[in-house]
């Protein structure tokens, strides 16, 4: 798995006023801050996760 295909995540909006399950999902893909961006292997569980939060987000493949 580590040989994967990789996808760039970057959290666009802020978290403040999201539910709490949005909040720990967007850590939860360790994205920390506006304009974080972070480089994830492309598993159905991230593909999950960033459906879940994906108002918040834009994705790179």
């Amino acid at each position: 798995m580590a040989d994967g295909k990789k996808i760039k995540v970057t959290l666009v909006k802020g978290v403040a006023r999201t539910a709490k399950g949005h909040r720990e999902t967007v850590r939860g893909l360790g994205l920390k801050w506006t304009n974080h961006t972070v480089e994830l292997v492309d598993t159905p569980s991230v593909r999950g996760m960033i459906t879940k939060v994906g108002y918040l987000l834009k994705v790179a493949e």
